[in-house]
């Protein structure tokens, strides 16, 4: 079978179609799905009835389970974490800045998937930014400095007990756990070599990085923020508006992304799982 692949137009994002993915799918539509994947970097999976089962089938076909390290799980399952916002909920909207998922691990995740249980009739689009794209546009001056640079990461920012979404955040829907493991630092290369497709992409965000080897902190920040407009310019985005029965996959290695409102008065829920690191 062939997969009918649209293109969103934009630097990343594809919609497929063609699979029905709430049972077992055999290892040449994987393959198919993988590279499909692997070429847009964002691909979305319109009108699929999933449950819970098939969305772990999923991921394993994709690569296997990842860490969670810093969400509990939904009731019954290890894998599978509810990205949860209630109609009357005040909390800041959660994951709202420009991130990769965990870049703070020793082996971040290769990508993640969600797939939609409650979607509000509007608001709530996720952004991508294309990181194979943003390297490429910089000029070869940069690229170069670019390449030099490794950068440190943290979650302390956002998971410590001090951090956004650590002790005094209490009135939150979603079953977030901080905790002191949160204030460990990890570093990786600020450009960073995709180990499937071989591209360069910028590895870097405003959200877990803390910090730039060699570099003092001021000097650092303004490095940072500088890239980040870059990062995030209207090229290099693909704008992904949700719909009920959808599932998306995206590559961590690859993107940035973020969160956005516009839904008060709604619930939104959609299950995550994360994928493996490629090794």
């Amino acid at each position: 079978m062939t997969l009918s692949v649209t293109p969103s137009g934009a630097s990343c994002g594809a919609e497929v179609r063609g699979v029905d993915l709430s049972g077992p799918l055999r290892p040449e539509m994987v393959a198919e799905i993988r590279a499909i994947w692997l070429a847009s970097k964002v691909i979305a999976f319109p009108d699929q009835v999933m449950d819970d089962d098939a969305l772990e089938r999923f991921t394993l076909a994709m690569g296997g389970f990842g860490v969670d390290p810093f969400f509990d799980p939904i009731p019954s399952r290890d894998h599978i974490a509810a990205i949860l916002r209630e109609a009357d909920e005040q909390s800041p909207l959660f994951a709202e800045n420009w991130h990769s998922d965990w870049s703070f691990l020793e082996l971040p995740p290769a990508g993640t998937c969600l797939l939609a249980i409650n979607i509000p009739p509007f608001g709530g689009d996720t952004l991508f930014a294309d990181q194979v794209a943003a390297f490429s546009a910089l000029p070869d001056a940069r690229k170069a400095q670019f390449r030099q640079l490794n950068a440190v990461h943290s979650a302390r920012g956002a998971y410590s007990p001090a951090g956004a979404y650590g002790d005094k955040d209490t009135q939150r829907s979603m079953a977030i756990r901080p905790s002191p493991t949160a204030l460990e630092t990890r570093t990786h290369p600020l450009v960073q070599c995709h180990p499937e497709t071989g591209e360069e992409a910028l590895f870097s965000c405003a959200g877990y990085i803390i910090g730039i080897e060699g570099m003092n902190d001021s000097d650092a920040m303004a490095l940072l923020f500088d890239l980040l407009a870059w990062q995030s310019r209207e090229e290099f985005i693909y704008r992904h508006r949700w719909h009920t029965n959808m599932l998306i996959l995206w590559d961590n290695r690859s993107l940035l992304h973020k969160a956005t409102g516009g839904y008060e008065g709604h619930r939104r829920e959609l299950h995550r799982t994360t994928i493996a690191a490629f090794s």
